[in-house]
């Protein structure tokens, strides 16, 4: 699922499906009230014979005390909402950074949790900026370089003609001119910054002139950069309308940085934001070109681009948690909605400016998904690797066409060892479509995880909504009946987990990223149980 984190527009339009809004005419099964006083004691690890997940945020596991002890204390596994995707991880230059996933990866580790890889192949929540650089073409070398002054070598005095410093908190700007200083020519931006301020980029700013730009039209802008010590940062933005590039970090080498942005005015400047992290920095050979100047790759360019992309992407994740992440969702949400079939940009809603989507099978066809757990299978023989959708339960033309997908790829010889169902539900969803979607799904012998559960109280999104204590345990009722048929229905050895997707009702992706008002989890915004919570607890003691 999208993350709480960062969720694009466009992840509003699809992720609106996954909470299913069908009109249940089937009969819930009531619980009567625990026999004594122990039925609802204990945690739900601790009552559960399968991993219990719950899926965590960063920001939250980290600074929060109350959240991450509730996690620790209720599971023995987590999911990453963000931080294993493409888009937290992929830089705009294609680069890796995985310091913020370590470091989560880390805290849940040493709390003595394992963490669920999550997630591999995706057509959201990717650096799609990136993406789009290698299916664009190439950049036309009849472009002209539109800032001018851009390799610093018109001086007056100690500083550059055409750039000029808006911020410099304590910052010296002047020209790098001595040995190693300078990537072309003579001369070099020189920014010495004796501060750190993490998070504040922006305390050091060196900008162009402005230029003339057309407005929704791309341009690209590269430059080599460079630092005295190892560990620096910086970024790119724009003005007058502000647009800001993902930090990159520099090395001690010259390293060419790129960065593509859409112009929002008639006239556009560049600034260097230098001001997070103390170091010197040399800057040399800046361009901006009009970026759909392109020539156009062919066919086979294309895809072998992106075959690498996914192939790197994979292969670096899975191969740095080799052995310490013990499953993955290699192939995550493969099929359309509606009649179905392989998902497309085609049959997909994509909302206009989004950034974060990419469909990987418009250029590779449907043999990515192959190609994703060929990948992965590779980089690490011994992780269970599965495909994982959402409306399964729902949507009967998806769930058969997940199921023929899988076919497909295991005679071609893919590496799937699970299917993780999302579960993404309300209050009314059809109890006879969850116990149709769980037999089917255990038929094919594979294993079979509950991989996002929460329940919407207010699926039909009524204005003015509070939860009455009859809409608390039909929600209650609706957890207790999925873990019930997940149980009845999956035998033992298939049964790889479940997991909720988050803590409280004011961490739930649905009120945050969907806002939308409603109560979905088994917390209350206190931690304190809901009858969801005690109802869950009760079903996996099998009372």
């Amino acid at each position: 699922m999208t993350s709480l984190l960062r969720l694009s527009l466009t992840a509003i339009a699809i992720s609106a499906l996954l909470a299913s809004c069908k009109k249940n005419n089937d009969l819930f099964v009531t619980p009567g009230p625990p026999t004594s006083a122990s039925d609802t004691a204990g945690t739900l690890k601790d009552a559960a014979t399968f991993p219990l997940g719950i899926a965590i945020e960063y920001a939250l596991f980290k600074s929060d005390a109350a959240y991450r002890s509730t996690v620790i204390r209720q599971a023995n596994n987590v999911t990453f909402g963000y931080h294993m995707k493409h888009g937290a991880i992929v830089r705009d230059d294609g680069t890796f950074n995985y310091a913020a996933t370590d470091e989560l990866f880390n805290l849940a580790t040493n709390a003595g949790l394992t963490v669920f890889g999550h997630t591999l192949a995706w057509h959201q929540n990717q650096n799609g900026t990136y993406l789009r650089t290698l299916t664009a073409g190439t950049p036309n070398p009849g472009a002209p370089n539109i800032v001018v002054n851009g390799d610093f070598e018109a001086v007056v005095a100690s500083t550059q003609n055409n750039w000029n410093v808006y911020n410099t908190n304590g910052a010296t700007v002047s020209v790098g001119t001595a040995s190693g200083e300078v990537h072309g020519g003579v001369r070099s931006l020189k920014i010495v910054n004796p501060n750190d301020n993490p998070g504040s980029q922006w305390k050091v700013q060196i900008g162009s002139d402005l230029f003339n730009t057309t407005i929704n039209t791309s341009y690209k802008v590269s430059f080599w950069i460079k630092a005295t010590a190892a560990g620096g940062t910086g970024r790119l933005s724009t003005q007058p309308t502000a647009q800001y590039q993902n930090d990159f970090n520099t090395t001690t080498d010259w390293t060419q940085i790129t960065w593509t942005f859409s112009a929002r005015d008639a006239q556009t400047r560049i600034l260097f934001d230098m001001g997070a992290v103390a170091n010197t920095y040399y800057i040399d050979d800046v361009t901006v070109t009009d970026a759909s100047s392109v020539v156009p790759p062919n066919t086979a360019q294309v895809a072998a681009a992106v075959d690498t992309a996914l192939s790197r992407f994979i292969r670096s994740s899975v191969t740095r948690y080799a052995g310490k992440i013990k499953a993955w969702d290699v192939v995550n949400e493969p099929m359309a909605d509606g009649a179905s079939g392989l998902r497309t940009r085609t049959n997909s809603s994509v909302t206009a400016g989004a950034t974060d989507y990419f469909f990987w099978s418009e250029y590779l066809g449907r043999d990515y998904a192959l190609k994703a757990f060929n990948y992965a299978k590779t980089a690490d023989p011994n992780a269970l690797l599965f495909i994982n959708d959402y409306n399964l339960e729902s949507n009967n033309a998806k769930l058969d066409s997940l199921l023929y997908y899988i076919k497909e790829l295991q005679t071609k010889g893919a590496k799937i060892d699970g299917i993780g169902t999302q579960m993404h539900i309300g209050i009314n969803n059809s109890t006879s479509g969850i116990e149709t979607m769980f037999q089917k799904l255990a038929a094919t012998g594979l294993k079979v995880r509950v991989s996002e559960l929460d329940v919407r109280i207010n699926p039909n999104n009524t204005v003015g909504f509070t939860p009455t204590a009859a809409l608390l345990q039909s929600q209650a009722d609706m957890y207790k009946y999925v873990v019930q048929s997940f149980i009845r229905n999956v035998p033992a050895a298939q049964r790889h987990g479940i997991t909720i997707w988050g803590v409280t009702d004011k961490d739930s992706w649905i009120v945050n990223a969907l806002q939308k008002t409603d109560s979905p989890l088994l917390f209350n915004s206190d931690y304190s149980k809901k009858p969801a919570f005690y109802s869950l607890l009760l079903g996996l003691k099998g009372k």
